[in-house]
């Protein structure tokens, strides 16, 4: 996603894009590229975010991870299911980027965990929620910078047989007051894996996932009342602006059943925005050339 910074002349509210211009197939590729010469710099006085669920750090690092990193050389880049249980002290040149905030699981060593490596110096960093044992497994990093808070978030999956549907709900339930706080001071961008297709857009096989975990009735629902907010509704940047987008708009492609080759995929990654920022917004961009080192693949704002 590419943000104008704080001071900049505010544009009217981006206009929906008609589709993603592409001018090849959606790619199936299995492997990260080897150039990445259509990554190009963000406009000037933009701010470059990534959101990237790596399912596992150091598995990813050795597929490609850092060369992506190295060729799109974001502003802030957020990371999801690290499996890290302490910070990996050399995985990014801290000349690059200075500030590397780690939340690594205590519920289970190897799971979940998120990361947040900032070029920006932030004024004030969290971890989790007040209610610790809600996120016991290094889900939540909250991050405030001069203009806007940062929530970097790796949302519970409701698991197999939607055993964590509960869990889902009340995390769900936790978020949206955080949300609500935040922005009492500073318009909020929640990013991350947030474990949810919102609409049957958002996923392949929408007719044979309605009780699949991030397709249910309940998280959906729990997703748009996420976005209506209490005091000024949120928007879900990337939809707002390809409203119609499908194959080109997931980013998650399943390891099993040759998921990647027939592209059948999810869209579980999001920018969400406080609705005084989305005129700010000048793109969020689907990396979706960008497969390989990860059941994901990253997603620019």
């Amino acid at each position: 996603m590419a943000v104008k910074r704080a001071g900049d002349a505010d544009a009217s509210e981006p206009a929906a894009k008609k589709a993603l211009t592409q001018s090849a197939p959606v790619p199936n590729n299995k492997t990260m590229p080897t150039d990445y010469g259509f990554i190009e710099a963000a406009p000037a006085g933009c701010l470059k975010i990534v959101t990237y669920n790596v399912n596992s750090l150091a598995a990813a690092s050795k597929k490609g991870f850092k060369e992506y990193v190295a060729a799109e050389s974001p502003d802030i880049l957020c990371l999801q299911e690290t499996k890290a249980n302490q910070p990996m002290a050399f995985l990014l040149s801290k000349t690059q980027y200075p500030h590397q905030l780690w939340h690594c699981s205590r519920a289970k060593k190897g799971y979940s965990g998120t990361a947040v490596f900032s070029k920006r110096k932030p004024l004030r960093t969290t971890y989790g929620f007040e209610d610790n044992k809600l996120d016991d497994e290094g889900r939540l990093i909250t991050v405030e910078y001069d203009s806007f808070h940062l929530v970097a978030c790796y949302v519970p999956n409701a698991g197999e047989k939607l055993v964590r549907l509960d869990r889902r709900m009340r995390w769900d339930e936790a978020m949206r007051a955080h949300l609500d706080a935040l922005e009492q001071t500073k318009p909020v961008i929640y990013t991350g894996d947030l474990n949810v297709a919102h609409a049957e857009v958002d996923l392949a096989r929408p007719d044979t996932n309605h009780r699949s975990a991030g397709f249910t009735d309940e998280e959906r629902q729990s997703f748009t009342t996420t976005l209506q907010g209490s005091a000024l509704p949120r928007v879900d940047a990337f939809r707002q602006l390809y409203p119609t987008a499908r194959a080109d708009a997931y980013t998650y492609f399943g390891y099993r059943a040759n998921c990647r080759e027939k592209r059948l995929g999810w869209r579980l990654d999001y920018f969400v925005v406080s609705q005084p920022l989305m005129p700010r917004v000048v793109d969020v961009i689907n990396r979706n050339q960008c497969y390989g080192a990860s059941d994901h693949v990253p997603l620019l704002l």
